[in-house]
């Protein structure tokens, strides 16, 4: 491969950044006379010891960390000339359309009494956008609807949350590839991430109506006089108004330079780099080209071996670019297996899917098998911020950033933003020692197999401290818990979010003695873990995480029939939590479902303590190592693997 190289300055230039320019001058000589690599006469063997600048600062040779997108690009559809005689379709069913398209429809045939108007119920929408070689039935129905119904304009919304808008603006991308011109309505704080999301799939210019404010804090009165007054107009003008190319620019992939090799001082390359939104806003180290080929001999590919195109941004990742992130981060070497797997998990839907989201979600991993015991990653008090696992932590948040394309504000929407990720460990020692199956060996792999597992979490850090060596009590504790921290707050959102249960050792050990497996214990909790059907009918009826209610038209009663008829309402004993009512039964719905759980031994084994962490899927995936392990473990001092098998 032709190496190519540009000055970070001379990015800078490009992305209308100011800062100095940077010498290009870059010698092998090293010439730091401490420099521990130095050897009198000959050159520096890490290649960190560039020719300083004339200002005395060297310069430095780093790996863009940055893929280019994989996706091709779509040509936005010509405008019509006018909506006369025209078949238009409202679709979307997000954030108060019930309200707004209908007053839409009756706009467009004021105005336009020969048009056609055909709404959600009528001809459906696409969905999510899907990445290459994913088929979404969904999408494929919908663009058949649009030939079948002779649709000339589709307008889609309403994005009013994180996972909410690229899912309406799906269907605008399925109208534009077939020359169909679309235009997605969406809230002030969400025209960003729509733009990205068409941007994301290869649609530069997306036509986006900007509604005045959050949709579900608006009276009826005030959502059909903003859709008069506000949407109307840009409706009809992103339909009918000849494209431009001003305002239609998108950040979604600005950060990729198309050039794998960058040159600048050290200042230099922090500033360029956060100002190119490379970095999670804190210092990073440049990633040498030595550094980098470092991590890449932990691999048996090649630097430029292709990893897949990651979402949402669909970026073409090789381990070059994880291994430049890895360096970023902090991490060393040989954590590059590790990195690999995250990178995998990314791919998972299961994982992937909520991360965009208004309500946060944090990535997080936890991992299993000796590969962990043996770098010496911590599963005791204060884990997550002992110096290995905090370092592989800050890889998913840069991974998140410059290898998936989350940018905050843009397409990962938390409304009042993300927690750093973290890294956990399981002490498998402490599960085997009360009869439990580590999670992985639950997972389906061998005890000596090593993985990663990637997951989300929506709250950390608030404890259960059971008083009782009970394990039926603590089994009710946990289930309360679990109820108490579901995917929204009061749990007016999905009924049965994922969640993962960290316990310590002393409180598994008591678990153990009534529950042998951390099955029989997930299906007791599971089967204790149940919402009075009103508490939630009232959560889900004034917390709606979507649209609201008109209860002069849909009374709570209505929605109480409708929630018990969705998500199973059953006559069951009164949970323990609940036993001061007198009731000796109520009606509930299930707070749990199965295979959405995971029970963890970790943590401080001196502290009887559990926590429910509620989020996202999770996605398990095998660490591979090199050939080579043993060898290059050993060269960096190293105990043999073969140490941290399991007895």
């Amino acid at each position: 491969m032709v190496k190519k190289q540009m000055t970070v300055a001379a990015i800078a230039a490009v992305m209308t950044l100011s800062v100095s320019g940077a010498d290009e001058r870059r010698t092998n000589e090293c010439v730091d006379a401490g420099c521990a690599s130095r050897r009198d006469g000959q050159v520096c063997t890490d290649g960190m010891c560039p020719e300083p600048t004339a200002q005395g600062e060297a310069t430095l040779s780093v790996v863009s960390p940055v893929p280019e997108t994989a996706i091709e690009s779509i040509a936005a559809a010509p405008r019509l000339t006018t909506l006369d005689g025209k078949t238009v379709a409202l679709v979307g069913g997000s954030f108060m359309a019930n309200v707004t398209h209908p007053e839409l429809k009756r706009l467009i045939l004021a105005e336009f009494p020969t048009a056609k108007v055909y709404l959600l119920s009528e001809i459906g929408s696409a969905g999510p956008w899907p990445r290459p070689g994913i088929v979404r039935r969904e999408k494929e129905a919908f663009q058949r609807k649009l030939r079948e119904f002779g649709i000339e304009a589709v307008v889609s919304g309403n994005g009013g949350c994180g996972l909410c808008t690229p899912k309406e603006t799906g269907s605008c991308i399925a109208a534009e590839v077939l020359g169909i011109p679309s235009v997605m309505i969406a809230a002030p704080g969400f025209v960003k991430q729509a733009k990205s999301a068409a941007a994301s799939a290869g649609l530069a210019h997306l036509r986006v109506a900007e509604y005045p404010g959050a949709f579900a804090s608006h009276t009826r009165e005030e959502l059909i006089e903003n859709t008069r007054k506000v949407l109307w107009p840009q409706v009809k003008a992103g339909l009918t108004e000849t494209l431009s190319s001003a305002g239609t620019s998108t950040r979604a992939h600005a950060g990729y330079v198309g050039l794998p090799v960058l040159t600048g001082t050290f200042s230099e390359i922090q500033r360029v780099f956060l100002d190119s939104g490379w970095t999670d806003g804190l210092p990073v180290i440049p990633p040498t080209e030595a550094a980098v080929a470092e991590f890449l001999k932990f691999t048996d590919f090649a630097p430029d071996h292709s990893l897949g195109a990651i979402p949402p941004a669909l970026r073409e990742v090789t381990l070059r670019h994880v291994a430049a992130n890895g360096v970023m981060a902090g991490c060393p070497p040989e954590f590059m297996p590790f990195l690999v797997a995250f990178v995998e998990a990314m791919k998972s839907g299961d994982f992937r899917r909520p991360l965009a989201s208004t309500h946060a979600w944090t990535p997080y991993c936890w991992l299993n098998g000796p590969v962990a015991r043996q770098i010496g990653f911590d599963c005791g008090q204060g884990e997550i911020n002992e110096p290995k696992n905090a370092v592989l932590g800050r890889f998913l948040n840069l991974a998140m950033l410059n290898l998936g394309g989350y940018r905050v504000k843009e397409n990962r929407m938390g409304t009042f933003g993300y927690l750093m990720p973290w890294c956990l460990v399981e002490n498998e020692a402490a599960a085997r020692k009360v009869g439990w199956k580590p999670w992985h060996v639950q997972q389906g792999y061998a005890i000596d197999d090593s993985t990663l597992t990637a997951g989300s979490a929506i709250n950390w850090g608030n404890n259960l401290v059971p008083a009782t060596a009970d394990g039926e009590r603590i089994k009710d504790m946990i289930a309360w818990d679990a109820v108490e921290k579901s995917q929204m707050a009061v749990a007016s959102g999905m009924p049965c979010t994922y969640r993962v249960f960290l316990l310590t050792e002393g409180v598994a050990r008591d678990l153990a003695r009534t529950y042998p497996t951390k099955d029989a214990l997930c299906r007791a909790v599971e089967a204790a873990a149940r919402i009075p059907l009103g508490s939630r009918t009232f959560a889900n009826y004034w917390g709606n995480p979507g649209s609201a209610f008109d209860p002069s038209r849909y009374p709570l009663s209505w929605h109480k029939r409708r929630i018990a008829r969705k998500e199973g309402a059953d006559d069951t004993p009164t949970p323990p939590w609940l036993g001061w009512t007198g009731m000796e039964s109520m009606e509930t719905v299930p707070a749990m479902a199965p295979g959405k759980s995971a029970f963890l031994v970790t943590g401080d084994s001196s502290r009887n303590k559990e926590l429910c962490v509620p989020g996202g899927g999770f996605a398990t995936v095998k660490i591979r190592l090199p050939r080579a392990w043993d060898r290059l473990m050993s060269e960096r001092g190293y105990e043999p693997l073969e140490k941290f098998l399991s007895k």
